[in-house]
């Protein structure tokens, strides 16, 4: 995979610049300084360096093992919290405009909001979150999640990010990979929603990548209702993406949306794929 593309899926307070230049990085016991910080050339300079130093230590929270290899740490930051793998940030309570969206722009593209969803990736819960405030009592949501360790920081660390919806009666939790749950069904879903990478790429872990070959898109297609609607987060665009979306059969659209609140330079896409017959309508 291209590692450039996964520079910027979230932000974080992992890194600040600091005066001049000067990096200022996080560590397990917090904010490593640098002690080679060039001179201060005026008040201002000597202010803004006064100021980050004044800044909340990272501490990691927690440390996750994924299955099949790898490790995710659960990093703290002041108020916010993160989850990184390596040196990518694959969440954050900070910014998370774009994963209610992959719920609520789904729900604006399906005819009725009283059908079965089903979530791949727990995450922080804002994907979830979005989808009961959507979906009406009715529906039905099933979430499959990969790793253990963040069922367990739901229901303690990020707890107050999840406030009730676990226990919302339409929720069905599996410890299981979203992919399997696909493949063993059949015209089940009226909508599946999947971040559980970076994009459409096995960047967490290289099985991943069954969920967006050929075959993959298929399985998901099969899973879903006439008139069912895929939808696929991503950090980057990806034409040969959309191809592939295509060629398995999908109406496909992609939507562009800033990774937080006013950001302008920096933006997610989210595919919306349709099972032929499906009406996109266009989001309000």
């Amino acid at each position: 995979m291209d590692q450039r593309r996964t520079s910027n899926k979230r932000r974080s307070c992992r890194t600040h610049p600091s005066a001049e230049g000067t990096e200022v990085t996080a560590t397990s016991a917090g904010l490593a300084v640098s002690t080679d910080l060039p001179l201060f050339q005026d008040q201002n300079a000597k202010a803004r360096h006064q100021s980050r130093r004044a800044e909340p230590p990272v501490e990691v929270v927690d440390i996750a093992e994924i299955p099949g290899g790898g490790l995710l740490h659960l990093l703290k930051c002041g108020e916010d919290f993160s989850i990184q793998f390596g040196k990518d940030e694959l969440m954050g309570s900070r910014n998370h405009v774009s994963e209610q969206a992959l719920a609520t722009l789904t729900c604006q593209r399906l005819t009725r909001n009283d059908g079965h969803v089903l979530v791949g990736g727990l995450g922080m819960g804002f994907t979830l979150g979005a989808v009961l405030a959507n979906w009406a009592p009715s529906s039905s949501v099933v979430v499959a999640e990969l790793v253990p360790r963040i069922v367990t920081w739901a229901h303690g660390h990020l707890a107050h990010l999840f406030g009730t919806n676990l226990s919302d009666p339409r929720v069905s939790l599996q410890l299981a990979d979203v992919h399997d749950v696909i493949s063993e069904q059949a015209d089940r879903f009226d909508a599946i929603l999947l971040d559980v990478d970076n994009g459409p790429d096995g960047f967490i872990t290289p099985a991943n990548d069954r969920l967006y070959c050929d075959w993959g898109l298929r399985a998901a297609y099969t899973a879903l209702r006439p008139k069912g609607v895929l939808a696929v987060w991503s950090a980057y665009s990806d034409l040969e993406f959309f191809e592939r979306l295509e060629k398995a059969g999908f109406a496909v659209e992609e939507t562009k949306l800033p990774a937080s609140a006013g950001c302008v330079d920096d933006w997610h896409s989210i595919w919306f794929a349709s099972k032929p017959g499906a009406e996109i309508v266009a989001a309000a």
